[in-house]
């Protein structure tokens, strides 16, 4: 009966994380963390571990298939990175002097209302109007909103593929598409340094817990990356902001208890 209650609740973790990752770049952090803490009762430190575990692969195998389908920025990609991770170390430092964190459902309320803004003012910016920026400019762009993002992540603690997604498509005027697969190309290095740090501190997780948030977020980001890429722009609005705010709301249900 234990083995089952794993079995749903991991299954359901990680097809909510895996949509949310091949749709619209979102970090498994946010969906997966929540559900293992409040219906397996883990530590939360520990779940935040396997959550950022599953967004390794899971963003992995949608940044190749954004990548395949000609809908991934690697040079931007890596200067935001460089400022991402730089400045996450940055925001946990000085969020460690503040005595109370005051900004604990922001990131999942910014799903909600992402996935709002997605349905009612979809992103239609062409791949065409993208080049229209020079490399320079989009380049000193990447480097100040990676500051912003990795400097808001280290401090809220979450948010980080939220932040990009909003970053890339309003700031930047990315075409959705190449927002999305952009944003989980950096992910995946993000999470890969995030969770080998929660390991080295926390120790050992929960081996099945582990693999099978792994394997059910990494099978459902690929499916969610191979629609999105076949998807046309208004599909793919719709879809990603009906994801997110069911996500978003789903997880808010979750808090309330706390």
């Amino acid at each position: 009966m234990e083995f089952f209650t794993t079995l749903c609740v991991t299954f359901f973790a990680g097809m909510g994380a895996g949509l949310g990752t091949g749709f619209a770049g979102m970090s498994a952090a946010a969906v997966i963390s929540p559900m293992l803490i409040t219906f397996l009762g883990m530590d939360p430190y520990m779940a935040v571990g396997i959550a950022l575990s599953s967004d390794v692969l899971a963003s992995a195998v949608s940044a190749y298939t954004y990548g395949k389908n000609k809908n991934l920025d690697i040079r931007n990609g890596l200067i935001m990175m460089a400022s991402v991770l730089t400045f996450t170390v940055v925001g946990s430092y000085i969020a460690s002097l503040v005595p109370s964190a005051t900004m604990g459902g922001f990131s999942v309320f910014m799903t909600f209302l992402l996935g709002v803004k997605f349905i009612v003012k979809p992103v239609m910016t062409t791949k065409e109007a993208m080049t229209g920026v020079s490399a320079k400019k989009r380049a000193v762009q990447s480097v100040v909103c990676g500051v912003m993002i990795g400097f808001i992540c280290g401090f809220v603690g979450a948010g980080g593929g939220m932040m990009m997604l909003l970053i890339l498509t309003s700031v930047l005027g990315y075409e959705l598409k190449t927002a999305v697969g952009t944003s989980v190309f950096i992910m995946a290095f993000t999470a890969f340094t995030g969770a080998l740090s929660h390991f080295a501190i926390g120790g050992a997780p929960d081996r099945t817990v582990f693999v099978l948030c792994v394997l059910f977020t990494l099978l459902w980001a690929r499916i969610a990356a191979v629609f999105a890429n076949r998807a046309t722009p208004k599909t793919l609005n719709r879809a990603t902001g009906v994801v997110l705010v069911v996500l978003g709301a789903v997880i808010m249900l979750f808090k309330l208890p706390a």
